[in-house]
């Protein structure tokens, strides 16, 4: 089957487009809600599904995938605070009521809101930095016991967390209403998996004094993880027996039960809870095997039961975590965005970003005055969620009133749980980011330089902690996209015979030159930092040193007046030798193609007929006064001295610039498109500029680009356009594009697709 077949033709018939001739059609407008109700319903988006909910169709769904959600909010919870270094109820604070808030304001069907390893570590290196065991040692007289003010100590890390809730949240509010959406997309997939891969790491180290029971010293700062790391290897000869048994044996059976769940998944309707099972067993076991009161295991202790009143928190505390919360909103809101619409292009929906940013940001400022911490989507629930069934919001109502129960009635059993339990459950579930080390041999051979943002990631985050490790890793990945902007790819472009295709020369071997006609393209923007590097590769590509070209033509041109008045001096001597009247006539101007023609006539009368031509020989030069055979041979010399400089200068006649790829362009690049122009049209070179967008067309209106000697004339709407422009205004470089596209003597006619 032949190719037209296969794919069919199609043939276009239009004008050559440039600028001017180009018109621009306004969209009408589509609106068929009131602005006012179209605001409302945007900003409450449950006010648009909840209307339209079928609890015949998704009610019983959503409730089993609650249930099964809620379950694990309550292991989870309680483990997680022990990474925010705060008593584990407020983990169950924290899995209850963001849920609900983020239920109003969310939409994403399927992500479930509540604790997350990676931002309770981050709250845990602020509330231990702000609210160390040191300050809060029990004085003895004049003595210091080795006693620790509990209280005291967890009532002021959970105000620091709670500011430092409220400030994260307020600041993803405020970069949702002034549509900061955008901002996730600075944090790449590589920085992030590298990112919560350190994380891990820190969260492991944060759990080790409770695995082998010891106490060591707190360090913040950079390298404060290689601090701790080493005071606790050297506690290791004090570790407490009876708690590294519980963990050891806790994480044994976790390991155990969760492969035989992923063995078992595919049979069964919903997962086994292995971890509320746990927690229950080693709450019974602890409570009648007395864990702390005969072989001092550290537990949880008491759980108050029912719900705290909201209360406003220290805004004075704004100032020392303003750095720690922005970390925090950025950190929560890209985990949120890139679950959340992973799960949407599955299902087949939308999730608007910069709601998303205003709905986490509302869950945590609000959750913030009850006492929680940090709160973002996790992978784990949010796929439990969505692989039993769950069709909408309400199923994270549904988790949050499994939750509340446990708070209000079931709260006070857990107080015999040993801490090493809930250290057992942050140890196995970071198993999967660790796995995330598998991405170094995927981006070795996939991207080099997504694996250095990766390394550069995880090292800047171990070394330097979680805050400064996020900002360094930023900005590492900021500089590479400059690099790879400041250094693009640049090509000169070829036509694919038939077609009005182009693409590069040096990768394409059906592309075909086009004689006299060079098409310049570069793979980024034009810009400041590679404006510079543009113009070097132009003339690299072109094979045209301007400068030397301009200096060559302006001394011919100074060479060739000096001639033409020697010239004119010498006949002159030689009609006074004869004895005559002088009349010196250039017959023809100086043009650059060849020198003026000089005649002379003998007699006093200026119509007498005696006619001869002059001609001189000197420096190895010919300078033609007369001959048209020695014009050409001028000419030819003329082009073997510039042949001697890169290409033919007259084999080029226009450049056409692939602007396409440029999204903007900037002052200094405006200043450098002016010299091109300038410097090109003194070697009798014509520039023209193809497929700008609006943006960068308005820009170079407002920066005054366009003058009469550069005009709109010169841009056109694609590449082929302007070729068939080059094309019919320079006849005598015919081509067989131009055969089948134009016609002598007329205007450019419409370009053929036949290929298609």
């Amino acid at each position: 089957m032949d190719s037209a077949r296969r794919f069919g033709k199609y043939r276009v018939e239009r004008e050559v487009l440039d600028e001017i001739s180009t018109v621009k059609h306004s969209n009408p407008s589509r609106c068929t809600l009131p602005k006012l109700k179209r605001s409302v319903m945007s900003s409450l988006p449950v006010l648009y599904w909840l209307p339209k909910y079928s609890v015949w169709d998704y009610g019983m769904p959503d409730l089993v995938s609650g249930i099964s959600v809620g379950i694990m909010h309550l292991p989870q919870g309680m483990a997680y605070a022990l990474l925010a270094s705060l008593p584990p109820v407020f983990g169950l604070y924290t899995s209850l009521y963001p849920a609900l808030i983020y239920f109003f304001f969310g939409t994403s069907r399927h992500i479930s809101i509540g604790t997350f390893t990676v931002l309770s570590i981050m709250v845990g290196s602020v509330t231990e930095r702000l609210a160390p065991d040191v300050d809060f040692l029990i004085m003895n007289g004049t003595n210091i016991t080795a006693e620790v003010d509990i209280a005291a100590r967890d009532s002021l890390r959970v105000q620091v967390a709670a500011a430092t809730t409220v400030l994260g949240g307020l600041i993803q509010v405020l970069l949702g209403v002034v549509k900061f959406g955008f901002v996730g997309t600075y944090l790449s997939e590589p920085l992030v998996r590298a990112y919560t891969t350190a994380a891990a790491a820190h969260a492991v180290v944060a759990q080790l004094k409770y695995i082998f029971g010891v106490s060591p010293t707190r360090f913040s700062g950079p390298l404060s993880l290689v601090y701790t790391l080493k005071d606790i290897c050297s506690l290791l000869p004090h570790t407490h027996l009876p708690t590294l048994v519980v963990s050891a044996v806790t994480m044994a059976l976790l390991v155990a039960a969760k492969e035989l769940n992923s063995f078992l998944s595919p049979k069964l309707p919903v997962p086994i809870p292995v971890e509320l099972i746990t927690i229950v067993a080693g709450t019974l076991v602890s409570s009648y095997a007395h864990l702390n009161s005969d072989y001092t295991v550290s537990v949880v202790g008491e759980i108050p039961s029912g719900l705290s009143s909201p209360c406003v928190p220290d805004v004075s505390l704004f100032g020392e975590v303003i750095g720690d919360a922005f970390a925090l909103a950025i950190v929560g809101y890209a985990i949120s965005i890139s679950l959340g619409k992973t799960f949407a292009i599955k299902h087949g929906y939308n999730v608007d970003s910069n709601q998303e940013l205003v709905a986490l940001g509302l869950s945590n400022a609000v959750g913030g005055f009850f006492q929680c911490f940090s709160v973002c989507p996790s992978m784990s629930r949010s796929l439990i969620q969505e692989s039993t069934g769950g069709k909408t919001q309400m199923a994270g109502v549904a988790s949050a009133l499994i939750v509340l129960v446990t708070i209000l009635k079931l709260g006070t059993l857990f107080q015999e749980l040993p801490k090493a339990i809930l250290a057992s459950i942050v140890f196995v579930n970071l198993k999967g980011m660790f796995k995330q080390y598998a991405d170094i041999v995927t981006l070795w051979r996939r991207s080099k330089i997504d694996l250095v943002v990766w390394l550069v990631t995880w090292v800047s985050t171990m070394l330097l902690n979680l805050d400064l490790g996020l900002a360094a890793s930023i900005i590492f990945a900021l500089f590479t996209v400059i690099f790879r902007t400041q250094m693009p790819a640049y090509s000169v472009l070829g036509n694919v015979p038939g077609t009005e295709l182009y693409v590069d020369l040096e990768t394409h071997r059906q592309a075909r030159e086009i004689p006299g006609v060079t098409i310049f393209r570069s793979s980024a923007t034009v810009y400041f930092a590679n404006a510079d590097l543009y113009l070097e590769a132009l003339k690299k590509k072109s094979g045209l040193d301007i400068s030397k070209m301009i200096i060559y033509k302006r001394r011919q041109e100074a060479k060739q007046r000096r001639r033409e008045r020697r010239a004119e001096r010498r006949a002159k001597r030689q009609a006074k030798k004869e004895n005559g009247t002088v009349f010196v006539i250039p017959t023809t101007p100086r043009t650059p193609d060849g020198p003026s023609r000089w005649e002379y006539l003998k007699g006093g009368d200026p119509d007498c007929t005696s006619l001869e031509w002059m001609s001189e020989l000197q420096d190895g030069d010919t300078t033609t006064l007369g001959s048209s055979s020695e014009d050409t041979l001028s000419r030819d010399l003329e082009r073997v001295s510039l042949g001697s400089l890169g290409k033919w200068t007259w084999d080029i006649h226009s450049i056409i610039l692939d602007l396409s790829t440029a999204n903007f362009i900037d002052i200094v690049a405006i200043k450098m498109m002016k010299n091109v122009f300038q410097d090109f049209s003194e070697i009798d070179v014509d520039i023209y500029m193809a497929g700008c967008q609006a943006s960068v067309v308005e820009q170079l209106e407002r920066s005054e680009f366009f003058s009469d000697s550069i005009t709109k004339r010169h841009l056109f709407a694609s590449v082929h356009d302007a070729v068939l422009y080059c094309l019919n205004h320079h006849l005598h470089h015919p081509h067989p594009l131009a055969a089948v596209t134009l016609t002598a003597g007329s205007e450019p006619a419409a370009g053929s697709l036949d290929q298609y």
